[in-house]
C-alpha cells in the first residue's frame, strides 16, 4: 500500500483537517480526541445585507485502536455547529463511520464519510472563504436539498469505500478508490418530492509524482423522483494539483462534467493559484464557472461565473484569519430571458482550531 496513503488515512481520523486535535487519551494502543473549528465572519454582498455570519463550524471526536498484525481500527462522529441560531437543531451530523487500515492490504471505511471521488474532486476546495461551490450545490441539477451527500460528491451518506495505493520509487505513486452506496430517500427542500437514491458506485485514480498529481473519478447511478421519474445521474472529473496548498506555490485545477441523462449536461470547472509566504501569508486567486445545458431543445444557460481573490494568516498554529472578495462575472440573461445583475461578495473572519 502507498504509505502516504496509510498515513493520511490515519491523521485524519485521529486530528483535524488543519490543525492537530487535542488527544485526550492515548495508552497501550488506544487514542481518543477531540477536533473541530469554530469561526465567526462578516459578511456582505452587492444584492444583500451586511451580517455576522460562520463558515462550515464543526466539532468531532476521534478514537483509534491498534489491532495487532498491522491492522487500525478507527472511529469518528462529526457534527456541523448550528450556534448563531436560537431553536432548532443545535447540531447536525457531517461524519460517521468506522475504518479499518492496515498499510499493505489498504483501508475500507463504512458509514457517512468523505468518499473516494471528492480525494480527485476537491484539489481546488482549499480557501476559507471562496471555493468549489459547484461541488456542494443542489442548484446544479435540481434534485433533493444536500443532494451532494446522497450522489458522494463530497461527504457521502451510507457509504462502503475501499482505498490502496501503489508506490513505485522514482517514478511515483499511483492511488486508487472504490465505493458503494445503498438506496435510499431524500426530500426536497420543501418537503414536497421524494427522491429515490439508487445503488451508487464510484472508482477513483490518482499518479503523484515529483509534487505533482493527476487524477480521474466517475460516479454514476440512478435517481428518481415524482417529477422526472427515473434519471440516470453520472459525474466524471478530472484534477490536476502542483504542490501543498498554505507551502509555498499551490496550482491546481478541476473539471467535472454531469451527465443528467435525458434532462440535462452541466460543465463545471475551477482553477486555483495560491502562495504562502514564510511567515504564513497565504494569497490565492480562483476563477469558477458552470455551463448547462438542456437536452429538450439544446439551450445553455451560464449559472456561475466568478473570480475570488482570497488571503488567509496564521497567527498562531490553531488562529486563522481570512478575508476575501468575489467578484459576479455572471451578467448574462437566463433561459426566462431574464437579465442576471451581478452580485459581488466579500467577507472577513477568524477561524479557531480546536
Amino acid at each position: 500500500m502507498n504509505k502516504n496513503i496509510l498515513a493520511i488515512a490515519i491523521a485524519a481520523a485521529t486530528f483535524g483537517t488543519q490543525a492537530v486535535a487535542v488527544e485526550l487519551y492515548n495508552n497501550d494502543g488506544t487514542t481518543f480526541s477531540v477536533g473541530g473549528h469554530v469561526s465567526v465572519n462578516l459578511n456582505g454582498s452587492d444584492e444583500g445585507n451586511t451580517d455576522v455570519g460562520t463558515n462550515s463550524p464543526r466539532i468531532n471526536m476521534t478514537a483509534t485502536q491498534d489491532m495487532g498484525n498491522g491492522f487500525t481500527v478507527d472511529a469518528r462522529g462529526e457534527w456541523a455547529l448550528n450556534y448563531l441560531t436560537n431553536g432548532g437543531n443545535s447540531f447536525s451530523t457531517r461524519l460517521g463511520y468506522i475504518g479499518l487500515t492496515h498499510e499493505d492490504m489498504g483501508r475500507a471505511v463504512v458509514g457517512t464519510q468523505w468518499a473516494p471521488y471528492y480525494d480527485v474532486a476537491g484539489v481546488t476546495d482549499m480557501p476559507i472563504a471562496f471555493a468549489n461551490d459547484f461541488l456542494y450545490s443542489d442548484a446544479t441539477i435540481e434534485l433533493a436539498e444536500d443532494d451532494f451527500a446522497k450522489t458522494g460528491q463530497t461527504r457521502a451518506d451510507q457509504m462502503i469505500s475501499y482505498r490502496n495505493g501503489f508506490e513505485f520509487g522514482e517514478a511515483g505513486a499511483l492511488d486508487f478508490g472504490l465505493a458503494w452506496q445503498g438506496k435510499h430517500e431524500a426530500k426536497d427542500a420543501n418537503e414536497n418530492v421524494t427522491t429515490t437514491y439508487n445503488d451508487r458506485v464510484q472508482v477513483s485514480l490518482a499518479y503523484s509524482i515529483m509534487g505533482a498529481q493527476l487524477g480521474y473519478a466517475y460516479n454514476t447511478g440512478d435517481v428518481d423522483n415524482m417529477v422526472d421519474n427515473k434519471r440516470s445521474l453520472d459525474y466524471h472529473v478530472v484534477s490536476a494539483k502542483y504542490g501543498s496548498y498554505g507551502n509555498g506555490l499551490y496550482l491546481a485545477g478541476v473539471y467535472q462534467m454531469t451527465e443528467d441523462k435525458n434532462v440535462r449536461d452541466v460543465d463545471s470547472y475551477e482553477v486555483i493559484a495560491a502562495y504562502a509566504l514564510p511567515n504564513s501569508l497565504n494569497f490565492s486567486i480562483n476563477y469558477e464557472n458552470v455551463e448547462d445545458k438542456l437536452k429538450s431543445d439544446n439551450s445553455k444557460d451560464t449559472t456561475r461565473e466568478e473570480v475570488a481573490l482570497q488571503v488567509e494568516y496564521n497567527f498562531t498554529s490553531n488562529v486563522v484569519g481570512y478575508t476575501g472578495y468575489q467578484f459576479d462575472l455572471n451578467d448574462s440573461t437566463d433561459r426566462e430571458g431574464a437579465k442576471r445583475k451581478e452580485d459581488n461578495a466579500w467577507t472577513i473572519g477568524a477561524r479557531f482550531y480546536l
